[in-house]
């Protein structure tokens, strides 16, 4: 297949796309943190709303690009966000007029903070390799397999890192292993329910970019 210059340029404008929609989704996610809901019995953070479309990306991005230019985006993404937290400390430390609202919504102790971080650069970069590995192991075929393989992965080390760092010592173990596996299965099956509407689009972005 020969270079096609165009198909070049399109394709980086639709990484630009992915990138810029992967690094919202992210910082999104860590302000919907914050608050909580209960579903089922279960505990879990508003950031499960939109924090799978973050692996979804992930696999868009690894299935179509190479895993060197998807661990960049990772690690883009990973210091966009720590300038929103900084900023939000910054904005947070500055003199108010009245009750501080803000620090309740986007402050967060450090130990979240770190445990959050921790858990998406692990978890983050396990799945693109995963995903990367797979395809090259099966070509084209199997994409729903690799998919929700790497999304196995990555989204059980990202529940278990982030929740054993940011509660461990704050509640019974037995609570903590509960909520680990809660938010991995419901993260494992978003991304299963959606895998029509990801294959769609991984389907039109190789188009562009092949």
């Amino acid at each position: 297949m020969g270079y096609n210059y165009q198909e070049s340029i399109k394709g980086e404008k639709l990484w630009s796309i992915l990138l810029a929609t992967y690094c919202a989704c992210l910082i999104i996610s860590n302000v919907l943190a914050a608050k909580v809901f209960t579903l089922a019995s279960f505990t879990l953070p508003c950031a499960v709303i939109i924090f799978p479309v973050v692996y979804i990306l992930n696999d868009i991005m690894a299935e179509v690009f190479s895993l060197k230019k998807v661990r960049k985006g990772i690690f883009m993404a990973f210091g966009l966000n720590l300038l929103a937290v900084i900023c939000y400390e910054i904005a947070i430390i500055l003199p108010s007029y009245g009750e501080n609202m803000f620090a309740s919504v986007l402050g967060s102790s450090w130990r979240v903070l770190i445990a959050s971080f921790l858990a998406y650069l692990v978890g983050s970069n396990v799945n693109a390799t995963i995903m990367n590995r797979m395809h090259n192991g099966s070509g084209e075929r199997l994409l729903f397999v690799r998919c929700i393989t790497s999304t196995i992965a990555g989204e059980t080390l990202d529940a278990f890192i982030f929740i054993s760092i940011a509660f461990y010592g704050t509640m019974d173990n037995s609570v903590l292993f509960t909520m680990i596996c809660a938010q991995a299965l419901f993260k494992i099956l978003y991304e299963a329910i959606v895998f029509p509407l990801t294959n769609v689009v991984i389907k039109k972005v190789k188009k562009v970019v092949y």
